[in-house]
């Protein structure tokens, strides 16, 4: 329920719009995070846009656990991550440990980082972004018994930090005001 329900005294049972309501604006960034994940694997002729999934994924992950954490649990974490994985033909498991590490990275920086300004939030998510590649790299060259070569892991961390502020700024708006289940 929202942070305004739980407030002690006697009121009356919420109706059943504003239960819906509140549903809502606590399934949406799950709700906008799977959306992207689907858009990047949308065939529309963008050359790479395959590419763009684990970054969308991955900023999206890393904004939404870091400003409201009870709207992206670890089991919806953990279904996206599959989800990725499926999607990005990558060994499963891969995406979904990574991201749960993100996620839980996220939370524990959260009180540290949810008053800092974007500048420092965006390092932050630049520092994670490339131990999140480097990452996925391993477990792939593990799980694959191969040797590849640590470009597209770099590539991909670039990309990441490049789309975050994309993702961040219309997140942040929707966050002030779809998405805050303190509103009514």
């Amino acid at each position: 329920m929202a942070h305004i329900d739980r407030r002690p005294g006697i009121r009356p049972r919420p109706s059943i719009g504003r239960r819906l309501d509140i549903i809502a604006r606590v399934c949406f960034p799950g709700c906008v995070t799977l959306l992207l994940m689907l858009f990047t694997q949308a065939p529309m002729g963008i050359p790479g846009q395959a590419v763009l999934l684990p970054a969308v994924t991955l900023g999206s992950v890393w904004f939404w656990s870091l400003v409201r954490p009870d709207s992206m649990p670890p089991p919806l974490v953990f279904l996206l991550g599959i989800l990725a994985d499926l999607m990005g033909y990558l060994p499963l498991g891969v995406c979904t440990f990574t991201l749960l590490a993100v996620h839980g990275l996220a939370f524990s920086l959260r009180r540290r980082l949810v008053h800092a300004g974007f500048a420092l939030i965006w390092i932050a998510f630049g520092i994670v972004a490339f131990a999140a590649s480097i990452l996925i790299w391993l477990l792939v060259m593990l799980l694959t018994f191969r040797l590849f070569t640590p470009m597209p892991a770099l590539f991909q961390a670039l990309l990441a930090c490049a789309v975050y502020p994309i993702l961040a700024i219309p997140f942040s708006a929707a966050h002030r005001s779809i998405a805050n289940t303190d509103q009514l």
